[in-house]
């Protein structure tokens, strides 16, 4: 079958099931598809439902020569992706089976999706140039912010961008263990080490060996396993429970934390030895709120994503919509956002999205207030309440600090820079504030630009 395979074009390795799979797979590196025997079981339980749950990303295909009803049920159920008697394919089938699988995991790596992080902010190009330079090193990396801002997406996308990029990455959550099994997860114990440690286990630390360790949330780690954590940093070895000898093992330590961990320390819930020893290169994620040239380029991403995946199109989203989506805080970030893309593709019942289909409780929708629309006959005009706004300084419209006779152009050109300048020359907001699209202010100040030889600082 590796043979056949090979010549297909697909690369592909032949072994017998080994007794140590964490170790096996650690070794391996990145795996796309798992074909083999797979129906037997590991530790007490189904071997399929025990692989999917270590590694899944990787595809699981039983091959067996002697099927059953609850074997195919169980596989299925468990994650494997199809369940195959051995004697019904010829090795050509098969090998055109297992190609199209793996073209089909290729394919899907490569579209743009939750895996990846989208941004033209600014401040998220600063952290995307630190990340890409960090990730060329060794060095431990601490990303610090909020839930929601894309934490785990970094640390992946620097692993991925590493000289480790062909090796594991093996992630764990330290606050959804609690503290006696996070140690045996991240260290693993010896056969007999406790009651109930019927089976030697390889830590975490073990199985990322040569490749990455992405631990997720660390400020929510107990102090007794800080001082454990810090002793393998130190040393780079690693002491499985109930062992006789260290392990010597080569890990890059990539860490998350939405707490503020230099306040944990003076607060003496963190080490602070172990805080100087992650925070070589310290990456810090800026809140949605503060990155609002992203907003709309996420906003849009989402409304494709999910309609191609419901099924659904759409012609517009309503100015209201689009105005409140700008303008909104997003106490979750960049989760927040998606959650809401995705209610409202599913619950709209038009071809436009509207305001009110990104909630479910319509005593929640905000009143949000619009321009009122250009007079007939096209063209701009400044109106009270776009200077109320803007300009409380200046008084009443017709005291506006513009000669009797100036055009409406002009006033248009000068209401762009007032608004840029009340916010900061932030342009998502300024052409919310505006009632105009980012495209259709860019392409204003590219005017003014070529025409006057303005500034947006003017």
């Amino acid at each position: 079958m590796a043979q056949t395979l090979n010549k297909a074009g697909v690369q592909a390795a032949a072994t017998e099931v080994p007794g140590d799979f964490e170790r096996f797979f650690a070794a391996a590196g990145l795996i796309d598809l798992l074909l083999g025997d797979l129906d037997c079981e590991f530790q007490g339980e189904n071997l399929i439902a025990y692989l999917r749950r270590l590694y899944p990303e990787m595809e699981l295909l039983p091959v067996v020569t002697k099927p059953t009803v609850d074997g195919a049920v169980i596989a299925i159920r468990s994650g494997a992706i199809d369940y195959l008697l051995k004697k019904s394919f010829s090795l050509r089938e098969l090998a055109a089976k297992v190609v199209e699988v793996v073209e089909d995991c290729t394919r899907s790596s490569k579209v743009p999706d939750s895996h990846n992080l989208l941004f033209r902010d600014p401040r998220m190009v600063r952290v995307m140039d630190l990340a890409k330079r960090a990730a060329k090193s060794r060095a431990t990396v601490l990303i610090q912010g909020e839930s929601g801002t894309g934490k785990e997406l970094l640390a992946r996308f620097i692993q991925r961008n590493s000289p480790r990029a062909d090796k594991m990455l093996v992630a764990i959550n330290c606050a959804a263990l609690p503290e006696n099994l996070l140690e045996s997860e991240l260290f693993g114990f010896e056969k007999g080490a406790f009651t109930g440690a019927l089976q030697r286990k390889i830590g975490k630390f073990e199985q990322a060996d040569g490749g990455t360790l992405l631990l997720d949330e660390l400020g929510e780690m107990a102090l007794p396993l800080q001082s454990k954590l810090l002793r393998v940093l130190q040393e780079g070895e690693v002491d499985r429970l109930g062992g006789r000898q260290p392990i010597p093992v080569d890990v890059r330590i990539v860490a998350t934390t939405n707490r503020d961990l230099a306040a944990e320390v003076a607060a003496g819930n963190f080490r602070q030895d172990l805080y100087y020893r992650l925070n070589v290169i310290p990456l810090t994620l800026p809140p949605l709120r503060e990155r609002p040239h992203d907003i709309e380029l996420l906003l849009e991403n989402f409304i494709v994503k999910y309609s191609e995946l419901n099924g659904r199109q759409f012609d517009a989203l309503s100015e209201r919509a689009r105005r409140f989506l700008l303008g909104h805080s997003y106490p979750g970030n960049v989760r927040e956002l998606e959650n809401m893309v995705e209610r409202a593709v599913v619950l709209a019942v038009g071809s436009t999205l509207e305001l009110e289909d990104f909630f479910i409780d319509p005593e929640a929708v905000p009143d949000v207030e619009l321009l009122p629309p250009l007079p007939d006959g096209g063209g701009s005009r400044v109106d009270d309440f776009a200077h109320e706004r803007l300009n409380t300084d200046t008084g009443p419209l017709e005291n506006l600090p513009l000669p009797a006779g100036t055009t409406l152009a002009e006033v248009e050109r000068y209401m762009i820079y007032k608004t840029l300048k009340a916010v900061d020359s932030n342009r998502t907001h300024a052409a919310a504030q505006l009632g105009i699209s980012i495209r259709t202010l860019r392409n204003k100040l590219k005017e003014y630009r070529e025409k006057y030889g303005d500034q947006e600082d003017k």
